[in-house]
């Protein structure tokens, strides 16, 4: 079986590539990853044909260029750079950072290692090209297409009827959607009826590629690897501070235009050290991506409270602030966050893989991750187990003896 090309323009990435892709081309033009892949579902195989397939359409990607077309949408959103963009105007992926063979459990491996600039476009591409193969490869597309169909517009009716309230929601299904055709009739189908529901609105999608052909907002901010990296690939630096690092130069890029802080790379618990008042105003948020949601939504709640009360500025008064919640929501569970956190504080959601590979057949657990950066290894310790990627034990090891001996020493 041979597949038309998966990827067919370089915007169809998560906007967040673009918005960390400045900070590293300004800031760490240098710096190297490398990034690996990885399959947490144990009963999954990936065949010969399916590996043969998914090399054809990573060179297939490996071919594209940004057209002045997508390079102009990139200069409306208004934080990039035009110095950025020029980068964008030479930049391809390289076919030659990569290493795929069938060396793992799941009989695939993807490597890839080079430049951050590079390394980091690649994971959300490779992510879908994945997917779909294997879907397509492994069952009936045709019938998985039909139930995705039908609990979509499942979806869509309970939305309209108000089963399920949800305040603000994006659709952030890229990296593990069943298919371009699925997410694309996803983000088409949940926006277009926006007039329709009771107390809910689909803003946009991660896909900028998506978000500029239905003219809906493109959301994201900052992805793990950026705090990792930031925090753990200069031997200079303490990696007990990776959130303090990643803040200042989150600030240095974007001032004001901030966004939405991702908290739980090296524990909430120095996050919210690390997010003094200046931080707390900057950043318009927090994401969770681990751990009890409704906790940490009350200690973040808590936090900006804490600095509103001490300086009653407005800006870090928690109703002007977000809550983004993103770790493997349901409308069911999105819901019932909605209705608890909607009167304190403004709720926001990312919804993955629940809206884009919906059918009666389970989904892929798959990501790839940074794993090295400048030849250190990096590692990524959220609130909650399995979540953890690093292939050096002692590495994790002593990050964590770093982060225990801070925060036993500096509890603001």
């Amino acid at each position: 079986m041979k597949l038309n090309p998966i990827i067919t323009s370089l915007l169809e990435t998560d906007l967040y590539k673009f918005s960390m892709g400045q900070a590293i081309y300004h800031q760490f033009p240098s710096y190297k990853t490398r990034w690996s892949f990885k399959c947490r579902n144990t009963d999954v195989k990936f065949t010969g044909e399916m590996i043969s397939e998914i090399k054809e359409q990573i060179q297939n990607y490996c071919s594209l260029k940004f057209t002045e077309d997508e390079l102009k949408y990139l200069e409306t959103i208004e934080w990039f750079h035009e110095d950025y963009i020029d980068h964008l105007r030479l930049w391809t992926p390289r076919y030659q950072d990569f290493e795929i063979s069938s060396d793992s459990p799941s009989g695939l491996s993807i490597e890839a290692y080079g430049t951050w600039l590079n390394t980091s476009m690649y994971e959300i591409p490779v992510l879908a090209i994945v997917n779909e193969v294997y879907f397509r490869f492994a069952y009936n597309y045709d019938d998985l297409l039909e139930q995705y169909k039908q609990k979509l517009e499942e979806k869509k009716n309970w939305l309209v009827t108000g089963k399920y309230n949800l305040g603000l929601f994006s659709e952030f299904g890229l990296r593990r959607r069943l298919s371009a055709e699925a997410q694309e009739l996803a983000v088409k189908v949940l926006c277009e009826n926006n007039k329709n529901y009771k107390d809910s609105k689909c803003v946009g999608t991660s896909n900028v590629y998506l978000a500029k052909k239905f003219k809906v907002t493109p959301v994201g901010t900052m992805a793990h690897e950026f705090i990792m990296c930031v925090g753990q690939g200069d031997p200079k630096y303490n990696p007990a501070y990776s959130n303090k690092f990643a803040m200042d130069a989150w600030t240095k890029e974007y001032g004001v235009l901030n966004g939405t802080y991702l908290t739980d790379t090296i524990g909430d618990q120095a996050a919210h050290i690390d997010m003094e008042y200046t931080y707390s105003v900057c950043f318009s948020g927090v994401r969770h991506d681990s751990g009890n949601p409704y906790d940490w939504g009350e200690a973040w709640i808590k936090h900006f409270q804490g600095y509103y009360e001490k300086y009653r500025d407005e800006r870090v008064n928690p109703k002007n602030k977000t809550l983004l919640f993103s770790d493997s929501l349901d409308f069911e569970r999105a819901s019932k966050l909605y209705e608890h956190f909607k009167d304190r504080i403004k709720v926001a959601f990312g919804i993955g893989t629940y809206i884009a590979n919906d059918t009666d057949v389970p989904a892929l657990n798959i990501v790839m991750k940074v794993t090295e950066c400048n030849d250190r290894p990096v590692a990524k310790l959220s609130n909650a187990d399995g979540k953890t990627m690093c292939k050096d034990d002692e590495y994790i090891e002593y990050l964590k003896k770093t982060i225990d001996w801070r925060l036993s020493h500096d509890s603001r």
